[in-house]
């Protein structure tokens, strides 16, 4: 039986930050306003037209901020995936009557550090407490661990490693919002500064400031408003663990399996109805080790795929079109971007407009593999 969620609500609102990358005036809080107001403005609403606000944080600082008295909150907070997370519990309020109309927030003053919280973490997690007296301390040097084992057990290889950051600098070059848009080669990337082993400077994100958000409303009413519907098909989420070296298969994320097996399975669609993907790519291992967990390519088939340049432009399956976290930008927590990304393509607005996108997914990592959130979006509302 079909599940009550599937196409029960649209995403009618999208919008980033007028600015990305480097922007010292403006604090995490305003660039949440600055996302929001421009959300409403692509959707044709006020903030006096929403009643439910979703944020990884605080909704009630800005529900304050931007004069909202909302009847719905979620503050759910699982790192970048939450916003995948907060699209799946608005459709779910928007279905049951609880709210009319959601907005989703994002702000990150990720590299200005302007009105920042410290960094996550501290002292008495498991992870500093149980892992960091053996050398490791950041996602650099621990969310990497895990491709090590990747390349013991299927042969793969820095080069196809690096063949991930190549393919979507190949995309970013076509995008005029994306931070870095030189091309790049295979040996550019091996040549670029080490971070951790295998790990070089191209295959680490960006650190950038900026935001993002979204407006969602009931199905019935998606038409009402000015821009192309994108309608959720399928959704699903999942968590694993608190510590990488916890994790029950290095070369897998549990996380992963489960959100995408979820998503599939409300959407009723097959993985060759894809169109096109989002992937957040903290790191460049995290497009293939999702493309394996999403059960887009067997395991250890999803390296040579992407050094063969199947996702980059011309290639059978885009992947990460407006140059991912490696090359677009990365906040911090960056699933927004996938999200709008992913509308931009659904409605024919994306920078690098890929021909006849009816379905695209888009996957978020919470954490170092902590979690996960899987969207499958449509533009077709007879989907």
């Amino acid at each position: 039986m079909s599940s009550p969620l599937r196409m029960a609500s649209a995403i009618v609102g999208a919008a980033e930050t007028e600015e990305l990358g480097v922007i010292p005036d403006k604090s995490a809080t305003q660039l949440h306003a600055d996302a929001a107001i421009r959300a409403m403005e692509d959707a044709g609403v006020t903030n006096s037209d929403v009643d439910a606000v979703l944020t990884a944080g605080s909704p009630t600082q800005i529900a304050e901020y931007l004069g909202i008295q909302p009847t719905y909150i979620d503050g759910t907070s699982v790192g970048g995936c939450s916003f995948m997370l907060h699209v799946a519990h608005a459709a779910a309020a928007l279905a049951t009557g609880r709210c009319n109309v959601a907005l989703i927030t994002h702000g990150q003053s990720g590299r200005s550090r302007v009105g920042e919280g410290g960094r996550f973490g501290g002292g008495s997690t498991p992870s500093a407490q149980f892992e960091d007296s053996y050398g490791t301390w950041g996602a650099p040097s621990r969310f990497t661990v895990p491709f090590v084992r990747h390349m013991h057990e299927y042969g793969t290889t820095e080069e196809q490693l690096a063949s991930v950051a190549v393919a979507q600098r190949q995309w970013a070059t076509k995008n005029p919002r994306a931070m870095m848009r030189d091309p790049i080669e295979i040996q550019d990337v091996l040549d670029s500064r080490t971070i951790c082993w295998p790990f070089h400077l191209f295959e680490c994100c960006l650190v950038t400031d900026g935001g993002g958000a979204l407006i969602m409303v009931a199905a019935d009413r998606a038409k009402d408003f000015p821009k192309k519907p994108v309608y959720v098909m399928g959704m699903g989420e999942s968590v694993e663990m608190t510590m990488i070296s916890q994790m029950q298969d290095f070369t897998s994320s549990r996380a992963f399996v489960t959100s995408g097996r979820e998503a599939f399975k409300m959407a009723e669609i097959k993985h060759s109805d894809v169109d096109h993907i989002m992937i957040y790519d903290a790191f460049a291992h995290l497009p293939i080790f999702a493309m394996e967990d999403l059960g887009f390519r067997k395991k250890g088939e999803a390296a040579p795929w992407f050094a063969e340049m199947k996702s980059a432009p011309g290639g059978e399956l885009p992947v990460n079109t407006n140059g991912g976290g490696l090359s677009y930008t990365h906040t911090g927590m960056y699933g927004m971007f996938a999200i709008q990304e992913s509308v931009r393509q659904l409605r024919g607005e994306a920078a690098a407009q890929v021909d006849d996108v009816t379905i695209s997914l888009a996957h978020g990592v919470g954490g170092m593999f902590f979690a996960a959130g899987t969207l499958i979006l449509t533009n077709d509302p007879s989907a």
